[in-house]
């Protein structure tokens, strides 16, 4: 069986500004799971208490790196889960700036927000929302409540648009593997 690393995929679509996002955990689904590089597989990691479930599909940017040292995290907002390992082609419609605690260690850790875009039309199955208040709260509430089942403390210090999910991505691709093309074109725009 061939197997394939997905967490090298170029972090952008071409020259433009959508990006391939890594589905690691379906909406509606009770099991993290994690992409494991070396071994090219996805593992559980965690398994939510009875009646909670992951309410958005999460996932990762390939080919970046966080200050938490994994990929950047994702959020992709459909209207039904997208299963585990697929990528999405997805519009970058805001981020969350986070910190997250945990046994007194500080360290940032970022959620983008995502819609998914069709790969035909490369229309956006849903409208383009903006990162209203109701949506920016039940994410925090989310990550609020996941971390605490994890003994972490988890803070959203603010809430962007698009720029600055950009300005985020272009950040991690130079801290990370990244894909040198679309580093220097981002960069040029600067």
């Amino acid at each position: 069986m061939v197997q394939h690393d997905i967490g090298h995929l170029p972090t952008f679509d071409g020259e433009s500004e959508l990006v391939n996002v890594v589905v690691e955990t379906s909406k509606g689904t009770h099991t993290k799971l994690k992409y494991d590089e070396e071994q090219h597989v996805f593992r559980a990691e965690k398994v939510l208490p009875v009646g909670l479930v992951f309410p958005f599909d999460f996932g990762f940017l390939p080919s970046t790196k966080a200050e938490d040292g994994d990929p950047l995290d994702v959020l992709v907002l459909s209207e039904a889960g997208i299963p585990y390992g697929c990528v999405v082609l997805g519009q970058l419609i805001g981020v969350l700036e986070c910190e997250q605690t945990q046994d007194g260690e500080t360290e940032r850790n970022d959620r983008l927000i995502a819609i998914p875009m069709d790969a035909k039309s490369r229309e956006p199955m849903l409208p383009v929302i903006p990162l209203d208040n109701r949506l920016k709260k039940a994410i925090a509430e989310f990550f609020v409540k996941y971390n605490e089942l994890q003994g972490k403390e988890f803070r959203v210090l603010g809430a962007y648009g698009p720029e600055r999910a950009i300005d985020v991505v272009k950040n991690a691709m130079q801290s990370g593997k990244g894909n040198g093309k679309r580093k220097k074109a981002l960069a040029a725009r600067v």
